[in-house]
């Protein structure tokens, strides 16, 4: 069969299950269009879908039927005590360790478990450390331009031009970064804040969907932790953003009162709501807050 006659039943197929669902009353999202293969489809509102991931490590559940919807678009904050499963929870999203059940969808078609961990990289993924991880060498220009999604093979390389496009991107990302004024810096002279601010930026420059952000704040100033929740609130919308986070203050400046707050204990969720209400919630001051 040609590609042509492919394409053609595959869109009559898709055109017939619109019109079966319209007479049915159904009201799914993804009926009347095409995915094709490896496509992010967040046609029904979620990027990211675990369901019952279990983890285990010598006989110690770190992750235990864990359940967790992030919506396109969403700044969801995650906070609970040492060892309640967040790192985990980080690492199963990205590849780095295999769960023992459950699963992990990035949007509704693409299964995060079939995929290697540089894979899931490059369909839009992108994950921040605690630590911040910069060429410290290179100045902040060149750590930007170093991370850009392009051909760097040896002969791409060795003629490998920025063209005006890419030099407008690192320019608008610097501006976001707060680094514009340091462009031409060696990274390892920056402040951690601006080290923080920089490795958030390298990631930008690779188009993640979603960004998974391991307490970033810790370390900073109470000037450069506001800066970076100005940062995250311009980013949502355009990005989907996952925050661990202990620093109650910044949970509060990036929900502004309405946003969902996800509390992990001992590897699934033991609440969920605004911060206000979570911070109220009983077990939750038991187990966490309240220590």
């Amino acid at each position: 069969m040609t590609p042509d006659l492919m394409e053609a039943g595959a869109q009559a197929l898709a055109e017939h299950e619109r019109r079966k669902a319209a007479s049915t009353g159904a009201s799914g999202a993804s009926y009347g269009r095409v995915v094709r293969p490896g496509e992010l489809d967040v046609a029904h509102g979620a990027i990211l879908y675990l369901d019952d991931i279990t983890v285990s490590f010598d006989g110690f559940r770190a992750l235990n039927k864990l359940s967790l919807n992030i919506g396109a678009g969403e700044l969801r904050c995650i906070i609970g005590p040492n060892g309640a499963g967040k790192t985990t929870m980080m690492d199963v999203i990205t590849g780095k360790t295999r769960p023992d059940a459950g699963q992990a969808f990035f949007g509704s078609t693409i299964d995060l478990l079939r995929l290697r961990e540089n894979e899931i990289a490059q369909i839009g993924i992108g994950r921040k450390f605690q630590k911040p991880t910069v060429y410290e060498q290179l100045t902040v220009f060149e750590n930007l331009e170093l991370a850009l999604k392009a051909d760097r093979g040896v002969r791409a390389s060795l003629f490998f031009r920025l063209s005006g496009e890419q030099l407008d991107r690192i320019g608008e990302t610097l501006q976001l970064i707060h680094l514009k004024h340091e462009a031409q810096r060696t990274a390892g002279l920056l402040s951690h804040g601006q080290k923080q601010w920089l490795e958030i930026g390298m990631l930008l420059m690779q188009d993640p969907k979603l960004l998974l952000l391991d307490e970033p704040v810790a370390g900073m100033t109470d000037e450069e932790t506001e800066r970076t929740a100005e940062l995250f609130l311009a980013l949502e919308g355009k990005h989907s953003l996952v925050v661990v986070e202990h620093d109650m203050k910044f949970v509060d400046q990036l929900t502004e009162g309405h946003k969902t707050v996800t509390v992990l204990h001992e590897g699934s969720v033991l609440a969920e709501g605004r911060l206000a209400d979570v911070q109220a919630n009983e077990k939750v001051v038991e187990v966490y807050l309240g220590r």
